[in-house]
């Protein structure tokens, strides 16, 4: 979550959330507050609740930034996405739990909900990731320190659902840890590949030079 705010200060100097998607920041609003309403339901979950909370928050300035300074048809966007999924969903799902299940029956079925999302939310995109690696056989698009903080998490909280017994905490995270795992294997395999050290527009040029070449080659008599 720290690493978006770095990746927001140069579109808040600016006015302006220039090519920033507001999707990500909404859906990752929703998760957070739905492990709250998990933490706040789950006897002892007064450390779930203080994580997520501080999440919580941190998304909601992020979605406030693209509420002010997001051009209008992206504001508008934002606007929906909030009111179907961060006030929408998430009311559905608190009246339901409170109105239609009761007692221990309530903390399990938000903890799926809250694993089911969880997974979607990281499983997603990182293996779109990792299928842009292999497809380009270059890191270029997976950030070390990301896969590292995501194996680095997902273990942390895969070992305190452990202790806790908690498989809603330690299904989605074990997925984590997983995803963590492939992603630092597929790092070392391609860091050092020739696509890897080049920047996209000189691979580009690489490889319009080699079909230049190629194409020499083929005509020659």
């Amino acid at each position: 979550m720290l690493s978006q705010f770095w990746s927001l200060l140069l579109p808040l100097r600016n006015r302006s959330t220039e090519d920033f998607e507001p999707s990500p920041y909404v859906i990752t609003l929703l998760n957070s507050s739905l492990w709250v309403y998990y933490g706040i339901t789950k006897p002892g979950g007064l450390l779930i609740v203080t994580v997520n909370g501080v999440g919580v928050v941190m998304e909601a300035v992020y979605v406030a930034l693209f509420l002010l300074y997001a051009a209008p048809p992206l504001k508008a966007k934002t606007a929906v996405l909030v009111a179907a999924l961060d006030v929408g969903f998430f009311g559905a799902v608190a009246l339901v739990t409170r109105l239609a299940v009761h007692g221990s029956s309530r903390v399990v079925v938000i903890g799926f909900v809250c694993a089911f999302l969880n997974v979607l939310m990281y499983g997603s995109p990182l293996c779109a990731m990792q299928r842009s690696v292999i497809t380009r056989r270059s890191v270029e698009y997976m950030p070390f320190l990301l896969s590292f903080f995501l194996f680095l998490n997902g273990g942390i909280w895969t070992l305190y659902a452990i202790l806790d017994k908690d498989i809603f905490i330690g299904i989605p995270n074990g997925i984590g840890l997983i995803l963590g795992t492939s992603q630092l294997i597929m790092y070392m395999i391609y860091m050092n590949s020739e696509a890897s050290n080049l920047s996209g527009e000189s691979y580009q040029e690489s490889q319009q030079q080699r079909l230049i070449v190629a194409s020499n080659e083929a005509n020659i008599p």
